[in-house]
């Protein structure tokens, strides 16, 4: 099968979940005797093809004003307002996608996250009878700022800008065949103002084969360490977490901390925290956080739709302490669970972590993951629940 996958960003460029979700779909496939290529952006001013462990990779210009992502500069009110507007229908993003789709000729085009795309790249393969299947893996096609948050919060209804600007994806969304999402809590979110209706429609998790994390030690000592691994930004809770690591007692625990975020955010947090039981580890193999800690935070305070860093911690063998956020609960349970609490609430989060430090001994076992939670996620499972979704057929054969 030609599968013509597409995505905002590709690795190398990494700035969240779904660039790694997507590049571990492709390559399952493609190692899988799939003919699998990927379209996305670049910042350059250029279009490149190369490929990537089996993967042909078309990086195209972003046909747009600026270059929204990792930047420290943000863009006035009216830039933004601007390239939204671009945002909505992209005829030139349309164009180069129709020269790909007509050198590729796929059997299915699988889109995901298409901001700096838009969905006008539908329209390209709808023109030419291309099967599409679309994977929901953030809010961009109800939310303009994709993630449903908004002042510190979550967005429970949305804004009348947000409903007004998206109102062309909602009508859109009729050219898809097939849709899919990481989480049943992204994808009800969809449903409910009326996108993707009477399409067939299936939660598929992400693939994340953690047999190299196996159940994992944790680090020597006395004291719980308890870890944050992810970008340092206010939608993750990092700041939640230091707030309750401000009311726990001063021995007994430490706070391990792997991830990058925007400089200023990210010295203006580590200078309002005064505690040496902090570290601060920056960029951080997955693998060797997971080693240096007995209890992972999943802190998230927007609606995540699946961390990848809670099925980690999972497959890790960690004990977490979750919040209620987006599509977290669906999994929290397959862990080690030393409680949930709601986002924001960093008193509630410390109590957590205060008890869990009572029961020191209790939380530095890891213990392996259960065995049908492991199995939802290997890349076996995924490119079948993938394969049935491109051909409309359930019980396709991952070797079609």
């Amino acid at each position: 099968m030609r599968i013509l996958i597409v995505n905002t960003l590709y690795p190398p460029e990494i700035i969240g979940g779904a660039e790694v979700s997507v590049s571990l779909l492709a390559e399952a496939l493609a190692q899988r005797g799939q003919q699998v290529s990927v379209v996305c952006l670049q910042k350059e001013q250029v279009q490149s093809v190369d490929e990537r462990n089996g993967v042909r990779v078309y990086r195209v210009p972003l046909d747009n004003d600026y270059w929204p992502f990792g930047r420290d500069a943000k863009p006035s009110s009216m830039q933004r307002l601007k390239w939204h507007l671009q945002d909505t229908w992209n005829r030139k993003a349309a164009a180069r996608f129709a020269e790909i789709l007509d050198i590729e000729k796929p059997d299915v085009v699988h889109s995901n996250n298409l901001t700096g795309f838009s969905v006008s790249l539908w329209s390209e393969a709808k023109r030419r009878n291309i099967r599409i299947v679309h994977t929901l893996r953030d809010y961009s096609l109800i939310c303009k700022r994709s993630t449903l948050f908004r002042a510190g919060s979550t967005c429970m209804r949305r804004c009348a800008a947000c409903a007004t600007m998206t109102a062309p994806y909602r009508h859109a969304s009729r050219m898809v065949d097939a849709v899919t999402s990481n989480s049943q809590f992204v994808l009800e979110r969809h449903l409910g103002p009326g996108y993707f209706t009477d399409i067939p429609r299936r939660v598929i998790f992400n693939i994340a084969d953690t047999t190299n994390l196996g159940a994992m030690p944790g680090p020597a000592g006395d004291d719980l360490v308890f870890g944050f691994i992810g970008r340092l930004e206010p939608e993750k809770g990092i700041d939640v977490v230091l707030k309750a690591a401000e009311l726990l007692p001063d021995t007994g625990w430490q706070l391990k901390i792997a991830g990058r975020g925007l400089e200023a955010y990210v010295r203006d947090i580590k200078a309002a925290c005064r505690s040496d039981r902090v570290q601060w580890l920056g960029f951080t193999k997955s693998a060797d956080f997971y080693a240096a800690v007995d209890v992972c935070l999943i802190s998230s305070v927007w609606p995540e739709p699946l961390p990848r860093t809670l099925i980690e911690a999972i497959g890790a063998g960690k004990a977490t302490i979750c919040a209620t956020a987006g599509g977290i609960p669906e999994i929290s349970e397959f862990s080690n669970l030393v409680g949930k609490y709601e986002p924001h609430d960093h008193r509630r989060l410390a109590e957590l972590m205060q008890e869990a430090i009572h029961q020191t001994a209790r939380w530095k076992k890891s213990s392996p993951a259960r065995p049908d939670f492991a199995e939802k996620f290997t890349p076996e499972t995924i490119t079948r629940q993938y394969l049935e979704m491109y051909t409309g057929k359930p019980g396709t054969s991952s070797q079609e």
